[in-house]
């Protein structure tokens, strides 16, 4: 990308959306300037479960629009439509590695990108808010179970005219999404590029606790983020402004694990201006069958010993097992069944803003390689938050 104009991200459009526009450019108020928005329309009329439905998503149309804006030098091309939601996931990939293969351009799906907001933020049960027919959303539960989701549905509006879902008044689509937000949800998706989602993310977020990801600025989001700039736009909700951050941190502890063949690594930070304090990690990856430790806000975190003496000592802290002292917090042991942990601090400006933990379920040596692989994942995360 030329240095001497915005970053343009190519989208190809449900024909018949009438909210997908006029919210991107909504939300791009946030870019200054920053990040352009370019539409090519496929036509899509009708969603349900039938052949005819089907066709309207063959690649295609997709392609030959995609050549199309590959003429405007965008630099990433998305499917801003969310088809892969009851038609398979496995189709969305493989239409984005076409979209790529056709024009050399990085590409993704709305699809994709609801799924990307999930890892970014640790989400294994997802409230979801739909414009569809109960057969549609179904599917799209059954598709999300196969990614490893567990969804909780609020009654679906049973419209199936695409041009329609852009006249559900927003304030009814604030709703649904309130009622999404039960039974254990840890974020809502409202999964449609062509309903009012968007405008209320901000109030809703603060009002239920947890992230809104409107497929709309998911979408956009995560182009953004895959044509290589890191989105920190206030005012739209946590994804545009944090998301990109958590799904950094989260690579980070996803290479750490399997470079140290560890069963739990963990970042904890201070970073009130992303939302983020060390008594709930910003990110964690797990081995199968492990528990997660990301929603225990249990424990006060800067007072456990490992910590006090992370702080004392600004260093790394290696330990096989834990028959000597620092001691970690028996909950760690006792619920958790760690045995084994390295600890990392990571500082910003001569303070201890946070720290990786690497978990072992039983006691074992550290070696050389281990220790450089968290030194590694450290360096990368000071970066990252610079």
């Amino acid at each position: 990308m030329s240095e001497n104009r915005p970053l343009r991200v190519g989208m190809l459009t449900p024909s018949s959306n009438t909210a997908l526009e006029p919210v991107t450019y909504a939300l791009l108020r946030g870019a200054a300037g920053s990040v352009t928005a370019h539409f090519a329309r496929v036509p899509v009329t009708r969603i349900a479960l039938d052949a005819g439905s089907d066709a309207q998503f063959d690649p295609a149309p997709m392609l030959a629009a995609a050549r199309q804006l590959a003429d405007a030098k965008v630099d990433v091309l998305v499917w801003n439509g969310t088809s892969g939601s009851w038609l398979g996931v496995e189709r969305d990939r493989a239409l984005a590695a076409a979209l790529t293969a056709e024009t050399g351009v990085p590409a993704t799906t709305s699809t994709l990108a609801l799924l990307d907001a999930c890892a970014a933020y640790g989400v294994t049960r997802l409230g979801l808010a739909l414009p569809y027919t109960r057969d549609v959303a179904e599917a799209i539960v059954a598709t999300y179970a196969k990614e490893g989701l567990e969804c909780v549905l609020a009654e679906p509006f049973g419209e199936d005219d695409n041009e329609a879902f852009a006249r559900i008044p927003a304030a009814d689509v604030a709703a649904q999404i309130g009622r999404a937000a039960t039974d254990g949800a840890q974020a809502v998706a409202v999964v449609c590029t062509n309903v009012h989602g968007a405008g209320e993310t901000e109030r809703l977020e603060q009002a239920l606790g947890i992230p809104v990801f409107d497929s709309v600025t998911a979408t956009l989001w995560r182009a953004v983020d895959l044509a290589g700039a890191t989105p920190s736009w206030p005012g739209h909700g946590t994804l545009l402004r944090d998301g990109s951050l958590r799904a950094r941190v989260q690579s980070v502890l996803t290479d750490l694990l399997g470079a140290t063949g560890a069963d739990r690594t963990t970042f904890r930070v201070d970073l009130p201006e992303h939302g983020l304090h060390v008594d709930l990690t910003a990110g964690e990856a797990l081995r199968d069958g492990v528990r997660s430790i990301r929603r225990d806000a249990s424990l006060d975190q800067r007072r456990l010993n490992t910590v006090e003496w992370l702080e004392a000592e600004r260093r790394p802290l290696v330990q096989p097992h834990f028959r000597a002292a620092p001691h970690p917090p028996r909950a760690l042991v006792d619920v958790y069944g760690v045995r084994a942990q390295m600890l990392s601090p990571v500082q910003c400006d001569g303070a201890l803003t946070g720290w990786i933990s690497v978990h072992s379920l039983r006691e074992r040596d550290w070696g050389a390689a281990d220790r450089e692989a968290l030194a590694a994942a450290a360096d990368r995360l000071t970066a990252h938050l610079a």
